[in-house]
């Protein structure tokens, strides 16, 4: 691949972005899941106020159908898995019908777990699916630079969410020292003091992650 266009880095940035976002709210919720099943029924609210997305759910029910399988809902993890597939869509010809198989792939999981009697097994599925796609990412695609736009949204997306989750502070630097070369290398328009700011926000004897979700939200 050749020059890269602001149209097509924007959708490889978010592919990586929704992508992410997907696999970890998945994670997330396979543990809420659990505690639903057990019995903490107001779980849920406490995951709803960790990611920062409103809790429109009636109770638990509600929630256990409608985050993970409610097209409807902005904030679905399905909603999000549809914005990867738009963004991947357009840009076949950049990562590959392989690659975007994946991400096909993980639709149709993730359509099987909205009518399974154990959802959970197919939503592992879709994160197992997701794991390929960025596996092939590495194996199928040419393109450095397409890589690396991929993986800096992918890894700003991570570490968004582990500040929101409030993750060890040993997590969360080795996830930030991970994203900054990414990003570097990744053609894009960013502002270095935000990644410098973030390295020393990560460093700090005690985190301030509403810093850090206002810093990495801002380095693009």
């Amino acid at each position: 691949m050749g020059i890269i266009s602001v149209e097509q880095a924007d959708r490889l940035y978010w592919l990586g972005r929704y992508t992410e976002r997907v696999y970890t709210t998945l994670n997330i919720f396979s543990k809420s899941f659990d505690h639903l099943i057990d019995g903490m029924v107001d779980s849920y609210v406490g995951f709803c106020e960790s990611i920062d997305i409103p809790n429109i759910y009636a109770d638990k029910e509600d929630f256990v159908n409608s985050y993970p399988f409610d097209v409807n809902n902005t904030d679905s993890i399905i909603s999000n898995l549809n914005r990867a597939y738009d963004n991947a869509i357009m840009l076949r010809e950049s990562i590959g019908s392989e690659t975007l198989a994946f991400i096909q792939l993980a639709i149709y999981d993730m359509n099987k777990a909205a009518k399974s009697k154990a959802p959970m097994i197919e939503l592992q599925k879709v994160n197992d699916n997701l794991l390929a796609f960025y596996g092939t990412v590495d194996d199928q695609i040419d393109s450095e630079n397409v890589r690396n736009i991929i993986k800096a949204g992918k890894r700003i997306e991570r570490i968004d969410m582990y500040a929101r989750l409030g993750v060890s502070k040993e997590e969360l630097t080795r996830e930030v020292f991970r994203m900054i070369p990414r990003v570097e290398r990744s053609g894009l328009d960013y502002d270095e003091r935000k990644l410098v700011n973030l390295k020393e926000l990560v460093e700090q004897d005690v985190l301030d992650y509403y810093e850090i979700v206002k810093e990495v939200e801002s380095i693009l």
